[in-house]
Protein backbone atom coordinates (compact mmCIF):
# COMPACT_ATOMS: atom_id res chain seq x y z
CA UNK A 1 0.00 0.00 0.00
CA UNK A 2 2.88 2.37 0.87
CA UNK A 3 4.43 1.65 -2.53
CA UNK A 4 1.15 2.57 -4.21
CA UNK A 5 0.92 5.95 -2.47
CA UNK A 6 4.59 6.70 -3.19
CA UNK A 7 3.78 6.11 -6.85
CA UNK A 8 0.80 8.43 -6.57
CA UNK A 9 2.97 11.15 -4.98
CA UNK A 10 5.53 10.78 -7.79
CA UNK A 11 2.78 11.23 -10.39
CA UNK A 12 1.67 14.43 -8.65
CA UNK A 13 5.24 15.79 -8.67
CA UNK A 14 5.65 14.91 -12.34
CA UNK A 15 2.40 16.68 -13.14
CA UNK A 16 3.63 19.86 -11.46
CA UNK A 17 6.96 19.75 -13.26
CA UNK A 18 5.17 19.01 -16.51
CA UNK A 19 3.33 22.32 -16.38
CA UNK A 20 6.69 24.04 -16.87
CA UNK A 21 8.15 21.56 -19.34
CA UNK A 22 5.07 21.52 -21.54
CA UNK A 23 5.58 25.19 -22.34
CA UNK A 24 8.83 24.19 -24.06
CA UNK A 25 7.33 21.31 -26.03
CA UNK A 26 7.30 21.63 -29.80
CA UNK A 27 3.85 20.03 -30.04
CA UNK A 28 1.04 21.27 -27.84
CA UNK A 29 -0.78 18.55 -25.92
CA UNK A 30 -4.03 20.35 -26.67
CA UNK A 31 -3.43 19.91 -30.41
CA UNK A 32 -2.72 16.17 -30.19
CA UNK A 33 -5.59 14.15 -31.65
CA UNK A 34 -6.38 11.93 -28.66
CA UNK A 35 -9.00 9.84 -30.43
CA UNK A 36 -6.70 8.92 -33.33
CA UNK A 37 -3.85 8.12 -30.95
CA UNK A 38 -6.11 5.90 -28.83
CA UNK A 39 -7.54 4.15 -31.89
CA UNK A 40 -3.99 3.32 -32.95
CA UNK A 41 -2.93 2.05 -29.52
CA UNK A 42 -6.29 0.43 -28.73
CA UNK A 43 -6.00 2.05 -25.30
CA UNK A 44 -7.60 4.89 -23.38
CA UNK A 45 -5.73 6.19 -20.35
CA UNK A 46 -8.12 7.35 -17.62
CA UNK A 47 -7.43 9.49 -14.57
CA UNK A 48 -9.41 7.88 -11.73
CA UNK A 49 -9.70 7.96 -7.97
CA UNK A 50 -7.91 5.29 -5.95
CA UNK A 51 -9.16 6.29 -2.50
CA UNK A 52 -12.91 6.54 -3.05
CA UNK A 53 -15.02 3.53 -2.10
CA UNK A 54 -17.72 2.61 -4.65
CA UNK A 55 -16.17 4.82 -7.36
CA UNK A 56 -12.46 3.98 -7.48
CA UNK A 57 -10.54 2.20 -4.74
CA UNK A 58 -7.45 0.00 -4.70
CA UNK A 59 -8.08 -3.57 -3.61
CA UNK A 60 -5.22 -4.15 -1.17
CA UNK A 61 -5.28 -7.91 -1.85
CA UNK A 62 -5.05 -7.73 -5.65
CA UNK A 63 -3.55 -4.28 -6.15
CA UNK A 64 -6.28 -3.58 -8.71
CA UNK A 65 -8.58 -0.56 -8.81
CA UNK A 66 -12.27 -1.32 -8.35
CA UNK A 67 -15.48 0.72 -8.45
CA UNK A 68 -18.31 2.10 -10.52
CA UNK A 69 -16.13 4.55 -12.44
CA UNK A 70 -13.51 1.86 -13.09
CA UNK A 71 -16.08 -0.51 -14.58
CA UNK A 72 -17.77 2.28 -16.55
CA UNK A 73 -14.43 3.40 -18.01
CA UNK A 74 -13.65 -0.18 -19.07
CA UNK A 75 -17.05 -0.54 -20.74
CA UNK A 76 -16.72 2.80 -22.54
CA UNK A 77 -13.22 1.93 -23.75
CA UNK A 78 -14.45 -1.29 -25.37
CA UNK A 79 -17.50 0.45 -26.79
CA UNK A 80 -15.30 3.09 -28.48
CA UNK A 81 -12.25 1.04 -29.49
CA UNK A 82 -13.55 -2.53 -29.73
CA UNK A 83 -13.70 -5.66 -27.54
CA UNK A 84 -9.92 -6.15 -27.50
CA UNK A 85 -9.24 -2.58 -26.32
CA UNK A 86 -7.67 -1.82 -22.96
CA UNK A 87 -8.43 0.79 -20.32
CA UNK A 88 -5.38 1.99 -18.42
CA UNK A 89 -5.72 3.82 -15.12
CA UNK A 90 -3.68 6.55 -13.47
CA UNK A 91 -4.62 7.45 -9.85
CA UNK A 92 -5.46 11.13 -9.42
CA UNK A 93 -6.59 13.43 -6.62
CA UNK A 94 -8.88 16.44 -6.78
CA UNK A 95 -5.86 18.74 -7.07
CA UNK A 96 -3.75 16.71 -9.55
CA UNK A 97 -6.36 15.53 -12.06
CA UNK A 98 -6.49 18.66 -14.27
CA UNK A 99 -2.67 19.16 -14.35
CA UNK A 100 -2.23 15.52 -15.35
CA UNK A 101 -4.78 15.93 -18.13
CA UNK A 102 -3.19 19.15 -19.38
CA UNK A 103 0.24 17.53 -19.43
CA UNK A 104 -0.97 14.61 -21.51
CA UNK A 105 -0.38 11.99 -18.79
CA UNK A 106 -4.02 10.91 -19.15
CA UNK A 107 -6.57 11.10 -21.95
CA UNK A 108 -9.66 11.69 -19.82
CA UNK A 109 -10.71 12.22 -16.22
CA UNK A 110 -13.42 10.09 -14.64
CA UNK A 111 -12.85 10.86 -10.97
CA UNK A 112 -15.99 12.10 -9.18
CA UNK A 113 -15.47 15.45 -10.91
CA UNK A 114 -18.41 17.83 -10.75
CA UNK A 115 -19.21 19.82 -13.88
CA UNK A 116 -18.78 23.51 -12.99
CA UNK A 117 -18.50 26.71 -15.09
CA UNK A 118 -15.08 27.43 -13.59
CA UNK A 119 -13.68 24.03 -14.55
CA UNK A 120 -15.29 24.25 -17.99
CA UNK A 121 -12.91 27.14 -18.71
CA UNK A 122 -10.00 24.69 -18.45
CA UNK A 123 -11.50 21.46 -19.80
CA UNK A 124 -14.46 20.19 -21.80
CA UNK A 125 -17.01 17.94 -20.12
CA UNK A 126 -19.11 15.06 -21.36
CA UNK A 127 -22.76 14.79 -20.41
CA UNK A 128 -23.28 13.83 -16.78
CA UNK A 129 -22.75 10.13 -15.98
CA UNK A 130 -23.71 10.35 -12.27
CA UNK A 131 -25.96 12.94 -10.64
CA UNK A 132 -24.67 13.33 -7.11
CA UNK A 133 -25.53 15.88 -4.44
CA UNK A 134 -23.43 17.22 -1.60
CA UNK A 135 -24.21 16.06 1.93
CA UNK A 136 -22.54 15.54 5.31
CA UNK A 137 -21.20 12.54 7.24
CA UNK A 138 -21.30 12.60 11.05
CA UNK A 139 -20.83 10.29 14.01
CA UNK A 140 -24.08 8.67 15.09
CA UNK A 141 -25.53 10.45 18.11
CA UNK A 142 -23.73 13.71 17.32
CA UNK A 143 -26.99 15.66 17.35
CA UNK A 144 -26.20 17.04 13.90
CA UNK A 145 -29.10 16.40 11.54
CA UNK A 146 -28.46 18.85 8.70
CA UNK A 147 -26.00 21.40 7.32
CA UNK A 148 -27.86 24.10 9.26
CA UNK A 149 -26.61 22.63 12.52
CA UNK A 150 -23.03 23.32 11.39
CA UNK A 151 -23.52 26.99 10.58
CA UNK A 152 -22.14 28.11 13.93
CA UNK A 153 -18.86 29.50 15.22
CA UNK A 154 -16.69 26.76 16.62
CA UNK A 155 -18.02 24.08 14.26
CA UNK A 156 -15.41 22.47 12.01
CA UNK A 157 -16.29 20.85 8.68
CA UNK A 158 -13.79 18.56 6.96
CA UNK A 159 -13.33 18.64 3.18
CA UNK A 160 -10.83 17.73 0.47
CA UNK A 161 -8.60 20.44 -0.99
CA UNK A 162 -9.22 21.14 -4.68
CA UNK A 163 -12.83 19.94 -4.53
CA UNK A 164 -15.92 22.02 -5.24
CA UNK A 165 -17.46 20.78 -1.97
CA UNK A 166 -15.26 23.01 0.20
CA UNK A 167 -16.38 26.06 -1.76
CA UNK A 168 -20.03 25.04 -1.58
CA UNK A 169 -20.08 24.38 2.16
CA UNK A 170 -18.35 27.69 2.88
CA UNK A 171 -21.32 29.42 1.24
CA UNK A 172 -23.97 27.31 2.97
CA UNK A 173 -22.37 27.37 6.43
CA UNK A 174 -20.25 30.54 6.45
CA UNK A 175 -19.94 30.68 10.25
CA UNK A 176 -18.21 27.29 10.42
CA UNK A 177 -14.51 26.63 9.85
CA UNK A 178 -13.64 24.45 6.85
CA UNK A 179 -10.56 22.29 7.32
CA UNK A 180 -9.15 21.06 4.01
CA UNK A 181 -7.11 17.86 3.86
CA UNK A 182 -5.57 16.05 0.88
CA UNK A 183 -7.93 13.08 0.55
CA UNK A 184 -10.99 11.29 1.96
CA UNK A 185 -8.92 8.89 4.07
CA UNK A 186 -7.36 11.82 5.93
CA UNK A 187 -10.76 13.44 6.34
CA UNK A 188 -12.18 10.24 7.83
CA UNK A 189 -9.26 9.89 10.22
CA UNK A 190 -9.70 13.51 11.31
CA UNK A 191 -13.43 12.99 11.86
CA UNK A 192 -12.79 9.91 14.00
CA UNK A 193 -10.18 11.72 16.08
CA UNK A 194 -12.52 14.62 16.80
CA UNK A 195 -10.73 17.22 14.67
CA UNK A 196 -14.02 18.00 12.91
CA UNK A 197 -17.73 17.84 13.58
CA UNK A 198 -18.65 16.58 10.13
CA UNK A 199 -17.19 15.64 6.78
CA UNK A 200 -18.66 16.95 3.55
CA UNK A 201 -18.50 15.83 -0.05
CA UNK A 202 -20.87 14.21 -2.54
CA UNK A 203 -23.45 11.81 -1.14
CA UNK A 204 -22.30 8.80 -3.17
CA UNK A 205 -18.81 9.08 -1.71
CA UNK A 206 -20.13 9.57 1.81
CA UNK A 207 -22.38 6.50 1.57
CA UNK A 208 -19.31 4.50 0.63
CA UNK A 209 -17.44 5.79 3.68
CA UNK A 210 -20.41 5.13 5.96
CA UNK A 211 -20.66 1.54 4.72
CA UNK A 212 -17.11 0.77 5.84
CA UNK A 213 -17.04 2.88 9.02
CA UNK A 214 -19.55 1.67 11.59
CA UNK A 215 -20.96 4.35 13.82
CA UNK A 216 -21.08 7.03 11.12
CA UNK A 217 -24.01 8.10 8.98
CA UNK A 218 -25.04 10.43 6.16
CA UNK A 219 -27.64 12.94 7.36
CA UNK A 220 -29.68 15.88 6.14
CA UNK A 221 -30.17 14.92 2.50
CA UNK A 222 -28.36 16.96 -0.18
CA UNK A 223 -27.88 20.71 -0.33
CA UNK A 224 -26.36 21.00 -3.83
CA UNK A 225 -26.53 19.28 -7.20
CA UNK A 226 -23.23 17.72 -8.28
CA UNK A 227 -23.38 16.20 -11.79
CA UNK A 228 -20.21 14.23 -12.55
CA UNK A 229 -18.74 14.58 -16.02
CA UNK A 230 -15.81 13.09 -17.93
CA UNK A 231 -13.23 15.80 -18.56
CA UNK A 232 -11.03 16.04 -21.65
CA UNK A 233 -8.62 18.65 -22.93
CA UNK A 234 -9.92 21.52 -25.02
CA UNK A 235 -9.89 21.02 -28.80
CA UNK A 236 -10.74 17.30 -28.54
CA UNK A 237 -14.24 17.48 -30.00
CA UNK A 238 -14.06 14.14 -31.85
CA UNK A 239 -12.96 12.34 -28.69
CA UNK A 240 -15.63 14.05 -26.59
CA UNK A 241 -18.30 13.14 -29.14
CA UNK A 242 -17.25 9.49 -28.95
CA UNK A 243 -17.36 9.53 -25.15
CA UNK A 244 -20.90 10.92 -25.14
CA UNK A 245 -21.94 8.37 -27.75
CA UNK A 246 -20.48 5.48 -25.76
CA UNK A 247 -22.18 6.63 -22.56
CA UNK A 248 -25.54 6.90 -24.33
CA UNK A 249 -25.12 3.43 -25.84
CA UNK A 250 -24.33 1.90 -22.45
CA UNK A 251 -27.42 3.55 -21.00
CA UNK A 252 -29.58 2.21 -23.83
CA UNK A 253 -28.34 -1.39 -23.64
CA UNK A 254 -28.70 -1.62 -19.87
CA UNK A 255 -24.99 -1.81 -19.03
CA UNK A 256 -25.09 1.45 -17.10
CA UNK A 257 -27.91 0.29 -14.81
CA UNK A 258 -26.20 -3.06 -14.23
CA UNK A 259 -23.04 -1.30 -13.05
CA UNK A 260 -25.06 1.13 -10.94
CA UNK A 261 -26.86 -1.75 -9.24
CA UNK A 262 -23.61 -3.67 -8.76
CA UNK A 263 -22.02 -0.84 -6.80
CA UNK A 264 -24.94 1.06 -5.27
CA UNK A 265 -27.92 -1.29 -5.27
CA UNK A 266 -27.35 -2.49 -1.70
CA UNK A 267 -25.98 0.71 -0.20
CA UNK A 268 -28.14 1.73 2.74
CA UNK A 269 -29.76 5.12 2.21
CA UNK A 270 -28.83 5.40 -1.46
CA UNK A 271 -31.80 5.73 -3.83
CA UNK A 272 -30.75 3.37 -6.61
CA UNK A 273 -34.12 3.47 -8.39
CA UNK A 274 -33.96 7.27 -8.64
CA UNK A 275 -30.52 7.11 -10.28
CA UNK A 276 -31.37 4.52 -12.95
CA UNK A 277 -31.24 5.56 -16.59
CA UNK A 278 -33.13 4.24 -19.59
Amino acid sequence: MKKFWRRLSLIAIMATLGLTLSACSTTSVANRNVLKADQKSKTITWGVKADTRLFGLENIKTGQLEGFEIDLAKAMTKKILGPDAKAEFVPVTSSTRIPLLKNGNIDAIMATMTITPERAKQVDFSKSYFDAGQSILVKKGSGITSIKDLNKKGKVILGVSGSSSVQNVAKVAPKATVLQLSDYAQDMTALKSGQGDAMTTDNGILYGLASENKGYEVVGGTFTKEPYGIAVNKNQKAFLKKLNWALEELEKDGTYNKLLKKWFGDVKGFNYEEMKRS
